[in-house]
């Protein structure tokens, strides 16, 4: 069984970075889409940004201009570098890989932003 394990959350005051990491614990074959969503206390589990094998990427609104994704396919490996860190952004955060038989995903980190 395939799992993805996700690393670097944690607590931060606002305005802080933080940059999660997730990797396969073996490789997957022929990954469309790699993305972190974040799901925070009452509230459903939403996408923060998603990118390609192409390299294309797409981010929710409200963390355009903070966040960036990025990706090594050579690795599997997605990265999420978080910039500007509001307290909106305290949520579990989950790291996904999609390929056209199986959706996968991570356990999930928790995000901490204290004001």
């Amino acid at each position: 069984q395939v799992q993805l394990v996700e690393s670097g959350g944690g607590l931060v005051q606002a305005g802080g970075s933080l940059r999660l990491s997730c990797a396969p614990s073996r490789s997957i074959f022929s990954i469309n889409y790699m993305g972190w969503y974040r799901q925070a206390p009452g509230k459903q589990r939403e996408l923060v940004a998603q990118i390609a094998s192409t390299g294309s990427t797409n981010y929710a609104d409200s963390v355009k201009g903070r966040f960036t994704i990025s990706r090594d396919n050579t690795k599997n490996t997605v990265y999420l570098q978080m910039d500007s860190l509001k307290p909106d952004d305290t949520a579990v955060y989950y790291c996904n890989a999609n390929t056209v038989i199986m959706n996968y995903w991570g356990q999930g980190t928790q995000v901490t932003v204290s004001s």
